[in-house]
């Protein structure tokens, strides 16, 4: 248990440790200043914005913002589902695999465009590397940027005053790509490479099998084994640090070519926190006040920590179910004890517990364990995760447009309980931000629950369920959550490559991120015209402990009363249900 405790801290540690220098360094890129890289960037930045016609200097109010990102994201969108579609005829498809089918090219097209990762397939024998690389990793650096961008011209609303504008959208995808996401992609995607993750073009690998298919040793003669291989270390650098997730291989990062050794495991599991957790302080740089980054860190760092510790314990207590028939689950030389089911042996329950709760923290999605054979209450940790929200770190940057949402919404019920006009940041908050607040906080919401009854009620779709009782439904609410909230994990167990799972799935992914993205730059419009209100004795504080401990009360208190009944049908009273 100490090892399990050390590691986690490390973890922690390690993350914080690097929220700093680079949260300043993405503050003095989205600032226009100068950075080691810009010898090298600018004049790639500069060719790009002569080659697309784009006036950098030129700025935009919300609306024209918010139409530039939709027009770009929904052109991605489109071009993804080409390529899946035409897959059979492109070229850099050694396996020759064929076209996509429709419904599951538009469920793919939506999940990638959206920042979303969803896979309803196996990427090693149903996507080319043409589809992996031009189609799906192209979209994991543009799509995370796409957010990033959205984060800012809600930064720069508190900072401006008597403005129109906002900023320009191409200018700061551009650098989001340039400056943040490619670099750190690069160090991470060599050093996968240096612990052993793939990266070729070859086609899938016949090998020699060690046991016979049978599992009796020196049996092996003439047993024969396909291995899918691919450029695998460069899709997973930037799944991992653009919080998409998904994975090239159908287990994800619990594959060994994806995820080969306990280092590649800690790189990969931190490069899901990096950059959400230092957008906090970007956030305050830019703003002015540093400590209104590290107030909104500190609450998205404290509901993790409480999380994760629920997780551990709950999968290292072991299941009563495997204990009644016999399974030895005590820790041994030979085992790290607890619940290993749809665990790897090498990871453990730390690391498995760690990285499903990262990963449903961070909107990532990816996974190195299976959170269905999670116990349930192990399984509700991560399944309440999306359903905060995704603002605990959450993606990157809509993650922490999502939190200022909870903020807004947190200093409004503040200024009614004291009878002062709420502000934040020296902006008032009035009317207009409470109801685009409150459309970001409902609209994943009323997806997750009414998506899960369609469901639930449809025969075709409960035909897809193939755990009974409060188990099945926990995986039909876990996959609308995790479409809803743009997470993309799921709890396996259902078949949701089907015409109905693929279209109602997508549809709440699209809902999920831009109903969502257009509200948090329309609080941006509004705020960027008012004037800076002076602080005063009577202005609430938001960057002390008081502040933080209400904030996470105002999540807690969303998420419990949203989802509440919901979870009791499924994984609580599932844990009620075990033996004792």
């Amino acid at each position: 248990m100490f090892f399990v405790v050390f590691q986690i801290i490390l973890f922690l540690v390690i993350l914080l440790l690097l929220v700093k220098p680079l949260g300043l360094y993405m503050a003095k890129v989205y600032q226009g200043n100068r950075t080691f890289m810009s010898p090298v960037m600018e004049p790639v930045e500069r060719l790009i914005y002569r080659l697309s016609n784009v006036h950098s200097n030129q700025e935009m109010d919300w609306k024209t913002y918010a139409v530039a990102m939709l027009i770009f994201n929904f052109a991605g969108l489109i071009l993804v589902y080409l390529v899946q579609r035409l897959q059979g005829i492109l070229p850099l498809n050694p396996n020759g695999l064929p076209a996509v089918s429709p419904d599951l090219a538009f469920n793919t097209a939506v999940s990638f465009a959206t920042n979303t990762n969803w896979q309803s397939y196996s990427g090693e024998t149903t996507m080319s590397y043409f589809t992996q690389m031009l189609a799906l990793g192209v979209q994991n650096f543009v799509s995370a940027a796409a957010g990033m961008a959205t984060l800012l011209p809600l930064i720069r609303a508190f900072v401006r005053h008597s403005a129109n504008t906002v900023g320009n959208f191409w200018v700061d995808m551009t650098r989001s790509v340039l400056y943040v996401l490619l670099p750190l992609s690069l160090i991470l995607a060599i050093a996968l490479v240096s612990q052993g993750v793939v990266q070729t073009f070859n086609h899938t690998q016949t090998v020699q099998t060690v046991q016979a298919a049978t599992g009796t040793a020196g049996a092996a003669a003439g047993e024969q084994q396909e291995i899918a291989v691919g450029p695998a270390a460069s899709q997973v650098a930037i799944k991992q640090l653009g919080t998409n997730g998904g994975g090239f291989f159908n287990v994800n990062s619990s594959h060994p070519f994806e995820n080969p050794t306990p280092l590649s495991n800690f790189l990969e599991v931190l490069a899901i926190l990096l950059i959400p957790a230092a957008l906090c302080y970007t956030f305050g740089r830019m703003a002015g006040d540093t400590r209104q980054g590290w107030a909104l860190l500190a609450v998205m760092t404290i509901i993790f920590a409480v999380m994760l510790t629920v997780s551990v314990w709950a999968e290292q207590s072991g299941n009563p179910v495997l204990t009644k028939i016999g399974v030895d689950q005590s820790v041994s030389e030979l085992q790290s004890g607890g619940n290993m089911e749809g665990k790897e042996m090498r990871f453990g329950i730390a690391n498995s517990a760690l990285w499903a709760t990262a990963t449903t923290a961070a909107s990532n999605g990816s996974v190195n364990a299976m959170h269905d054979s999670f116990t349930p209450l192990g399984g509700l940790v991560p399944m309440w995760m999306i359903e905060l929200g995704e603002v605990i770190y959450g993606g990157v940057g809509s993650g922490l447009y999502g939190m200022l949402a909870f903020v807004i919404i947190a200093v409004f019920i503040a200024g009614l309980m004291i009878g002062r006009t709420p502000e934040y940041l020296g902006k008032k908050i009035e009317g207009y931000e409470m109801k685009m607040a409150s459309i970001m906080v409902l609209i994943p919401i009323a997806f997750v629950l009414i998506g899960t009854a369609f469901a639930l009620a449809l025969p075709s779709a409960r035909a897809a369920i193939f755990n009974p009782g409060p188990h099945g439904f926990s995986e039909v609410l876990y996959a609308f959550s995790s479409a809803s909230n743009n997470n993309g994990s799921a709890f396996a167990g259902l078949g949701t490559n089907t015409p109905f799972y693929n279209v109602t799935l997508g549809i709440a992914m699209l809902f999920g991120r831009y109903w969502l993205a257009i509200p948090a730059l329309a609080i941006a419009g509004s705020l960027v015209k008012k004037k800076k209100v002076p602080i005063t004795p009577g202005t609430l504080p938001t960057h002390n402990m008081l502040f933080i401990l209400w904030l996470i009360t105002v999540i807690i208190i969303v998420g419990a009363l949203s989802f509440f009944p919901a979870l009791s049908l499924g994984p609580i009273v599932e844990q009620l249900m075990l033996p004792g």
